[in-house]
Protein backbone atom coordinates (compact mmCIF):
# COMPACT_ATOMS: atom_id res chain seq x y z
CA UNK A 1 0.00 0.00 0.00
CA UNK A 2 1.55 3.44 -0.72
CA UNK A 3 2.19 5.63 1.79
CA UNK A 4 -0.01 8.77 2.93
CA UNK A 5 0.93 12.27 2.00
CA UNK A 6 1.30 13.91 4.58
CA UNK A 7 -0.98 16.92 5.25
CA UNK A 8 -0.69 20.17 4.09
CA UNK A 9 0.39 22.77 6.92
CA UNK A 10 -2.98 24.68 7.90
CA UNK A 11 -3.08 28.50 7.73
CA UNK A 12 -2.63 28.98 10.92
CA UNK A 13 0.65 27.19 10.42
CA UNK A 14 1.13 28.96 7.63
CA UNK A 15 0.78 32.01 9.35
CA UNK A 16 3.03 31.17 12.35
CA UNK A 17 5.89 30.03 10.17
CA UNK A 18 5.72 33.78 8.45
CA UNK A 19 5.21 35.71 11.48
CA UNK A 20 8.91 33.88 12.63
CA UNK A 21 10.09 34.51 9.50
CA UNK A 22 9.76 37.94 9.45
CA UNK A 23 11.11 38.65 12.80
CA UNK A 24 14.12 36.53 12.39
CA UNK A 25 14.73 38.79 9.30
CA UNK A 26 14.03 42.03 11.54
CA UNK A 27 16.44 41.17 14.22
CA UNK A 28 19.14 40.02 11.47
CA UNK A 29 18.60 43.67 9.46
CA UNK A 30 18.83 45.42 13.22
CA UNK A 31 21.55 43.63 14.39
CA UNK A 32 23.48 45.01 10.80
CA UNK A 33 22.18 48.84 11.91
CA UNK A 34 19.32 48.51 8.74
CA UNK A 35 16.77 50.59 11.14
CA UNK A 36 14.33 51.91 8.68
CA UNK A 37 16.71 51.81 5.18
CA UNK A 38 16.89 50.51 2.70
CA UNK A 39 12.52 50.48 1.95
CA UNK A 40 11.00 46.96 2.32
CA UNK A 41 14.23 45.02 3.78
CA UNK A 42 14.85 47.34 7.15
CA UNK A 43 14.26 46.00 10.64
CA UNK A 44 11.01 48.39 11.16
CA UNK A 45 9.40 46.89 7.71
CA UNK A 46 9.96 43.31 8.67
CA UNK A 47 8.55 44.12 12.00
CA UNK A 48 5.85 45.89 10.65
CA UNK A 49 5.11 42.62 8.44
CA UNK A 50 5.22 40.85 11.29
CA UNK A 51 2.78 42.82 13.23
CA UNK A 52 0.61 42.54 10.40
CA UNK A 53 0.11 39.04 10.68
CA UNK A 54 0.19 39.17 14.39
CA UNK A 55 -0.64 42.43 16.10
CA UNK A 56 -0.24 41.33 19.37
CA UNK A 57 3.38 39.98 18.88
CA UNK A 58 5.41 41.13 21.71
CA UNK A 59 8.36 40.29 19.76
CA UNK A 60 7.80 42.87 16.82
CA UNK A 61 6.56 45.52 19.46
CA UNK A 62 9.66 45.37 21.45
CA UNK A 63 11.95 45.37 18.30
CA UNK A 64 10.03 48.78 16.99
CA UNK A 65 10.43 50.02 20.44
CA UNK A 66 14.09 49.35 20.45
CA UNK A 67 14.29 50.85 16.91
CA UNK A 68 13.01 54.28 18.65
CA UNK A 69 15.20 53.80 22.04
CA UNK A 70 17.84 53.77 19.60
CA UNK A 71 17.01 57.19 17.62
CA UNK A 72 16.62 59.06 20.70
CA UNK A 73 20.14 57.95 21.98
CA UNK A 74 21.20 59.34 18.65
CA UNK A 75 19.28 62.33 19.09
CA UNK A 76 21.05 62.51 22.72
CA UNK A 77 24.04 62.08 21.58
CA UNK A 78 24.02 64.51 18.65
CA UNK A 79 22.54 67.21 21.14
CA UNK A 80 25.51 67.01 23.71
CA UNK A 81 27.68 67.53 20.60
CA UNK A 82 24.99 70.66 19.79
CA UNK A 83 24.58 69.39 16.59
CA UNK A 84 20.81 70.82 16.35
CA UNK A 85 20.20 69.40 12.75
CA UNK A 86 20.66 66.15 13.61
CA UNK A 87 19.02 66.29 16.55
CA UNK A 88 15.85 66.91 15.03
CA UNK A 89 16.18 64.62 12.02
CA UNK A 90 16.63 61.51 14.63
CA UNK A 91 13.90 62.84 16.28
CA UNK A 92 11.16 62.93 13.32
CA UNK A 93 12.28 59.68 12.00
CA UNK A 94 11.69 58.32 15.76
CA UNK A 95 7.73 60.22 15.96
CA UNK A 96 7.09 58.41 12.49
CA UNK A 97 7.43 55.37 14.30
CA UNK A 98 6.35 56.37 17.58
CA UNK A 99 3.77 59.38 17.38
CA UNK A 100 3.34 60.86 20.51
CA UNK A 101 6.51 58.60 22.57
CA UNK A 102 7.26 60.43 25.63
CA UNK A 103 11.28 59.82 25.48
CA UNK A 104 11.15 61.54 22.17
CA UNK A 105 8.74 64.46 23.32
CA UNK A 106 10.88 64.89 26.07
CA UNK A 107 14.28 65.09 23.97
CA UNK A 108 12.70 67.67 21.69
CA UNK A 109 11.73 69.74 24.56
CA UNK A 110 15.56 69.75 25.26
CA UNK A 111 16.36 71.09 22.03
CA UNK A 112 13.60 73.58 22.46
CA UNK A 113 15.85 74.76 25.34
CA UNK A 114 19.33 74.27 24.10
CA UNK A 115 17.96 76.49 20.91
CA UNK A 116 16.96 79.06 22.70
CA UNK A 117 19.99 79.56 25.07
CA UNK A 118 22.22 79.03 21.64
CA UNK A 119 20.29 81.96 20.29
CA UNK A 120 20.68 84.02 23.52
CA UNK A 121 24.22 83.47 23.65
CA UNK A 122 24.61 84.73 19.73
CA UNK A 123 26.48 87.91 19.46
CA UNK A 124 24.80 90.35 17.67
CA UNK A 125 25.71 91.61 14.29
CA UNK A 126 24.63 91.91 10.61
CA UNK A 127 22.70 88.72 9.75
CA UNK A 128 23.44 87.07 6.66
CA UNK A 129 21.51 83.72 5.98
CA UNK A 130 22.42 80.76 4.22
CA UNK A 131 19.92 78.96 1.95
CA UNK A 132 19.87 75.63 3.93
CA UNK A 133 18.74 73.59 0.56
CA UNK A 134 21.80 75.26 -1.26
CA UNK A 135 24.12 74.87 1.56
CA UNK A 136 23.05 71.01 1.73
CA UNK A 137 23.93 70.39 -1.37
CA UNK A 138 27.52 73.07 -1.57
CA UNK A 139 25.99 74.86 -4.92
CA UNK A 140 27.85 76.69 -6.41
CA UNK A 141 24.74 79.46 -5.39
CA UNK A 142 26.17 79.08 -2.08
CA UNK A 143 29.81 79.41 -3.02
CA UNK A 144 29.16 82.41 -4.90
CA UNK A 145 27.30 83.97 -2.15
CA UNK A 146 29.98 83.08 0.29
CA UNK A 147 32.82 84.44 -2.11
CA UNK A 148 31.02 87.79 -2.14
CA UNK A 149 30.48 87.89 1.73
CA UNK A 150 33.90 87.04 2.24
CA UNK A 151 35.13 89.89 -0.22
CA UNK A 152 33.03 92.22 1.89
CA UNK A 153 34.54 91.05 5.34
CA UNK A 154 38.01 91.88 3.63
CA UNK A 155 36.96 95.61 1.87
CA UNK A 156 35.12 96.60 5.42
CA UNK A 157 37.45 95.22 7.90
CA UNK A 158 34.53 92.93 9.53
CA UNK A 159 34.34 89.99 11.65
CA UNK A 160 32.43 87.18 11.22
CA UNK A 161 30.20 84.89 13.20
CA UNK A 162 29.79 81.35 11.54
CA UNK A 163 26.58 79.92 12.88
CA UNK A 164 26.24 76.57 11.89
CA UNK A 165 24.49 73.18 12.66
CA UNK A 166 27.43 71.29 12.51
CA UNK A 167 31.30 71.42 12.91
CA UNK A 168 31.96 70.14 9.81
CA UNK A 169 29.66 72.68 8.25
CA UNK A 170 30.91 75.69 9.79
CA UNK A 171 34.71 74.51 9.09
CA UNK A 172 33.49 73.90 5.23
CA UNK A 173 32.09 77.46 5.43
CA UNK A 174 35.28 79.04 7.01
CA UNK A 175 36.90 77.75 4.21
CA UNK A 176 35.06 79.11 1.55
CA UNK A 177 35.28 82.70 3.25
CA UNK A 178 39.14 81.86 3.02
CA UNK A 179 39.75 80.81 -0.36
CA UNK A 180 37.32 83.62 -1.83
CA UNK A 181 40.04 85.95 -0.34
CA UNK A 182 43.45 84.71 -0.48
CA UNK A 183 45.94 86.11 1.52
CA UNK A 184 43.92 87.64 3.74
CA UNK A 185 43.00 86.52 7.22
CA UNK A 186 39.67 86.14 7.94
CA UNK A 187 39.01 86.69 11.76
CA UNK A 188 36.00 85.23 13.50
CA UNK A 189 34.84 82.16 15.22
CA UNK A 190 32.16 79.32 14.69
CA UNK A 191 28.94 78.70 17.04
CA UNK A 192 26.72 76.06 16.34
CA UNK A 193 23.28 76.67 16.38
CA UNK A 194 20.01 77.37 13.60
CA UNK A 195 19.16 78.32 11.04
CA UNK A 196 22.36 78.46 9.41
CA UNK A 197 23.87 81.98 8.92
CA UNK A 198 26.60 84.62 8.72
CA UNK A 199 26.82 87.25 11.64
CA UNK A 200 28.89 90.42 9.93
CA UNK A 201 30.31 93.03 12.75
CA UNK A 202 32.90 95.53 12.99
CA UNK A 203 36.12 94.78 14.33
CA UNK A 204 38.27 92.10 12.31
CA UNK A 205 41.33 92.50 10.17
CA UNK A 206 42.38 95.91 9.09
CA UNK A 207 45.69 95.22 7.82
Amino acid sequence: MPEPEPAAPSPEEIRRRNVEFFLDRAEEALHQGLLIYPAGASAYDYYLRARQLDPDNRRAAGGIQAIVIEFVERARNALRKRSFGEVNTYLSRAEELAPGNPLVMEVRAQLARELSRARQDLPQGESLELPVGQLDAKSDAVVALLHRAAERIRNDGLRVIIVARTDAEGRWIYQQLREAVPGYRVRGDIKLGSPPRLLLQLGGNTE
